[in-house]
Parts: C-alpha cells; sequence; structure tokens
C-alpha cells in the first residue's frame, strides 16, 4: 500500500504547508477535519429543525412549501435552506479528505482499526441521509433520484412488490410514503451521530470543536455563498413525465449516472465489494506495531503522569499489587498502545542523571528504552566537534534527520518527540555534551502521535510535568515543529543557531548547580 500512501502522504503535506502560510497552525482546515466535520453536522441540524417547522410533509405541498421558503422567506428560511445544502456538501468533503489522510498518514492499521472500521457505517449514513434529503424538495432532481434509487433496490430480490411502481404515475405516490422519507432523513443522522460517539471512543480528548476563529470564518463563507449563490428547486416533480435533463449535486450524486445505466449485478457487487475493502483495510496488510510500553513496578509510584498524557487511553491506574507503600499503579493495555513513548516522556523516572543503577523508568518502550536514548545520546555527541556542538532532537515521523552531516551537528532519533524527557536537555547541557540543543518535530496540531508535540510544548513552557528546569539556559535550547517538510527550515535554524552558540561566552556551571547536579545523580541512583 506504500505506492498509495507515500504520495497522498506527501500531497497533504505539501498542502498543509501551503495552508500554514495564509492560517495559524491551530486553523489550518486540514489539520481540524474532525472538528469540521462536527460543525458542519451542528449546522445541518439546526437549519434543519428550523425547516421542518415550514415544510408540508405531502406529496402535493412539500415542493410549493420549499418554494415558499426559498422565493417568499428568503431572508431566513431561504438562508437557512442554502445553508442546510452548503453544510452538507462541506460535510462529505471534509469526510472523504480525512479519510485520505488518515489512510495516507497510515493511521487506520494496528490500535486505529476500531477508529476506522466505525467510521465506515458514518459514511454510508451521511449519504443516505443527503439522498433522503434530495427526495424532500420534490423537483425533477428529487423524481430523478427517487426513480434511479427505487430501481436500484428493486434489483435485489429482497422486496415484496417494486417500490419503483410507486414513482411511475401521479396516482401510485402517496403522502404516507414521503412520510417515510421525512423520517429516514430525521433518523438516519441521529443513528449516524450515535455512532460517531462510538467511534471516537477510543480517542483521548478529541477535537469536536474547531477553533472560534474557523469556525466564524467557514460560518461566514457559506452565508456570503448562501446570498449570492442560493440552493432553489429545479422545478416540480411530474411523474407523467420521465426526468432527461437535471442538475446533478456531485458531492453527493456522482455514482447515479452509473447506477442508471449499469446492471444490477455490476452496481451492486461493486458496492459491495467496495464495502468489504473499506472495512477490511486495517488488516491490508496488517501493521507490524512495536511492542507495547512496560511497566517497572519497582521504580512506579503511581503518579498517573502516563496515565494523563497516553493519546491512545492505552494506560490504566489499578490498585498495587506488589505491596508497596503507593496506592495505585500503571497499567498498560498492548491492544491499544502505538509505542509512541509519550508515556516514557512524562515518567518522572526517566532521569539520565541515575548512574548508580540502571536507567529503568516506572513505564518504558522495550526496544526504544530511555536506557539505549542515553547510550544515543553520548555516542552522537562524542563525534561533535568544534565551538557550536548542536544536538538535534527529531520526531522520526517529522523532518528526516539523515541528512544532517558535519562536525558539529549530530542527531538523535526518537519514535515522537514527547518520548523525550525535559531532563535530557538538562543533561546534555549540564554535562557539556553539546553547546545547543535543537527539538524538531511535527507540525503543531498535526503530530503523529496526537499529542507529543503539545505536552513537550508545555513541559518546556514549565506549564506541563515533568517540567524543563529553570536553570537550562532558554538561549541554548531552539525547536522547529515542521513536519516531513521541513529540511530547508531546519538547515536555517541549525545555521542561525549555530552563528548564535558562537557569540555566547562558554557555558560555566555555578558551584551550586554542580552540587545540585551530583545530588541528582545520587537521588536518582
Amino acid at each position: 500500500m506504500n505506492f498509495l500512501r507515500v504520495p497522498i502522504r506527501r500531497g497533504f503535506d505539501l498542502a498543509e504547508a501551503v495552508l500554514n502560510k495564509v492560517f495559524p497552525p491551530e486553523w489550518n482546515p486540514l489539520l481540524n477535519l474532525g472538528a469540521l466535520g462536527f460543525f458542519f453536522y451542528w449546522v445541518i441540524t439546526v437549519s434543519g429543525i428550523y425547516l421542518f417547522v415550514f415544510f408540508e410533509t405531502s406529496v402535493h405541498d412539500a415542493y410549493e412549501s420549499v418554494e415558499y421558503m426559498t422565493r417568499d422567506q428568503w431572508y431566513a428560511a431561504g438562508v437557512m435552506r442554502s445553508l442546510h445544502r452548503y453544510a452538507s456538501d462541506g460535510l462529505i468533503i471534509v469526510m472523504f479528505a480525512h479519510l485520505t489522510r488518515e489512510f495516507g498518514l497510515d493511521r487506520y492499521r494496528g490500535v486505529r482499526w476500531f477508529s476506522w472500521v466505525t467510521g465506515v457505517p458514518v459514511l454510508v449514513l451521511v449519504f443516505v441521509a443527503g439522498i433522503t434529503g434530495y427526495w424532500m424538495v420534490w423537483d425533477t432532481l428529487a423524481q430523478y433520484v427517487a426513480l434511479v434509487t427505487t430501481e436500484w433496490l428493486d434489483k435485489l430480490p429482497i422486496f415484496g412488490e417494486p417500490i419503483a411502481k410507486n414513482f411511475f404515475s401521479p396516482e401510485t405516490l402517496e403522502s404516507r410514503f414521503f412520510t417515510l422519507m421525512v423520517f429516514m432523513h430525521i433518523a438516519v443522522p441521529l443513528i449516524a451521530l450515535i455512532i460517531l460517539w462510538v467511534h471516537l471512543q477510543r480517542v483521548t480528548k478529541p477535537r469536536i470543536n474547531p477553533p472560534r476563529g474557523l469556525a466564524i470564518g467557514v460560518f461566514l463563507t457559506m452565508l456570503v455563498l448562501s446570498l449570492v449563490h442560493p440552493a432553489t428547486s429545479q422545478g416540480p416533480a411530474d411523474l407523467s413525465k420521465v426526468p432527461v435533463a437535471v442538475g446533478l449535486d456531485w458531492f453527493y450524486l456522482p455514482l447515479f449516472p452509473l447506477l442508471d445505466t449499469w446492471p444490477g449485478p455490476v452496481t451492486w457487487g461493486a458496492s459491495g465489494a467496495l464495502l468489504l475493502v473499506l472495512v477490511a483495510m486495517p488488516w491490508l496488510p496488517p501493521m507490524r506495531k512495536p511492542p507495547a510500553a512496560v511497566v517497572d513496578l519497582a521504580n512506579c509510584n503511581g503518579c498517573v503522569r502516563c496515565f494523563n498524557d497516553c493519546p491512545y487511553s492505552a494506560i490504566m491506574m489499578v490498585g498495587r499489587t506488589d505491596g508497596r507503600p503507593f496506592e495505585r499503579q500503571a497499567m498498560v493495555n498492548p491492544a491499544l498502545c502505538v509505542g509512541c513513548g509519550i508515556c516514557a516522556g512524562a515518567c518522572p523516572t526517566s532521569m539520565p542523571f541515575r548512574t548508580a543503577s540502571d536507567l529503568i523508568p516506572g513505564i518504558d518502550l522495550p526496544d526504544h528504552s530511555i536506557g539505549m536514548l542515553r547510550d544515543t545520546v553520548h555516542a552522537a555527541a562524542g563525534k561533535l566537534r568544534g565551538k557550536s556542538r548542536i544536538l538535534v532532537f527529531g520526531c522520526e515521523h517529522a523532518t528526516p534527520l539523515a541528512g544532517l552531516t558535519g562536525p558539529g551537528v549530530a542527531s538523535v532519533s526518537l519514535r515522537c518527540i514527547g518520548q523525550l524527557p525535559p531532563s535530557f536537555i538538562d543533561y546534555v547541557l549540564s554535562k557539556g555534551l553539546a553547546d545547543g540543543v535543537v527539538l524538531s518535530g511535527c507540525c503543531e496540531n498535526s503530530g503523529h502521535a496526537r499529542f507529543g508535540v503539545k505536552w513537550t510544548g508545555a513541559r518546556l513552557a514549565r506549564a506541563r510535568d515533568p517540567q524543563l528546569r529553570a536553570r537550562v539556559p532558554s538561549e541554548r535550547l531552539k525547536t522547529l515543529w515542521a513536519g516531513r517538510l521541513g529540511g530547508a527550515k531546519l538547515d536555517t535554524l541549525l545555521r542561525e543557531f549555530a552563528a548564535e552558540l558562537d557569540r555566547l561566552p562558554a557555558p560555566q556551571a555555578k558551584p551550586e548547580l554542580r552540587r545540585v547536579a551530583k545530588m541528582e545523580e545520587f537521588i536518582s541512583g
């Protein structure tokens, strides 16, 4: 699947980079697709409730009631109808963009299969709700949609009598059938909302509301569009005539010409195959997930920091099982852990200053441990030469570090930038392993492991535990959240940072700081 994922991923990276020049990172529409989907859903709901007040649920009055809203009450109900239409189209756009982006980023396999699989029925139900909405207008397009849909359904031998015969003449269509469509148009979105709630159950702290500025901007755009190009009907339905030319909504109805012309076995077979492929995609092929984090009870005091920071609810706090005088201990659910290491970065025992005993924190990654990280730091720092020695810590999903060369620069790769305990920055600078430290990670609000950049920023700002010590000189630390396309920015940052370090006096630890470092080594050991 990489031959598909790689170009899709690169396309989204380029699009995000372009939009980041227009929007602040937290407002970037591509980084708020799920939240925008919920926003469109609420616009559809509110506008739909308003429209239902004026809507007549009968064959003979439905079209006239919609025309009344569109023409006579254009300033209120007409605007609401247009908002309803454009928000529905917007929902389709963000849903497909969200699905495609998660596929391109390979965030649909492994432990993420649940969110993907539960998203498939939501996609189907949104289309069903949209198609039933076209019936309710009961114009020429609605007649075409009704005929094609019912004839397609009749190709399955599951109904006692053909449904399409209801639309062959004005005498055969009854208002109760129309009432059924109204019920479906209301019930289906409610069912979709319930499944959306299930869809988010394995997502910690999901963003269901876009940033206020982005929401206001999107709403105003739809409002202007509703006034400039309002939604209108295509003439009343006439069952005595066959619709010949209709204007399709290509967001909801792109396949209707095929349903109208292709044989039933082909369209039903293709639909079933597509649905099965979508559901089975997390296992085509299955992901080789890294080993889950493990808890070492000898170093776990139940402080709940790993529990609070885990983006995937893979950590639970349970009663103590080893008899030590602590109330709780962490327990990892391997089925939910993605191996990002954010929990290890949150653990207060992930202290590189420990020398009297093995560096084994309370929670860690078995194949990418904090002890291995310290060894890697020493190996990388040992290659540094010159006055302005810079050590770069980078997320493996962000800017590639393989191209960093030169005697003054070395790099250490992390599963996620959130895996790095702030004490490592203190360790590198206080031990003189490097003259400056750079942290490189995913774009803000677009972390592969969701909260890696956010938690790291809060730790550096001393707003979240474990905090960066106040003694760490801020002029010797830089951060770059530029994602996979940040190579040029990283090169520029390193050149400018090296020049800044050249102008700084050589760091000299004060006697009291040396005593603190020795005490930390003793306590940690």
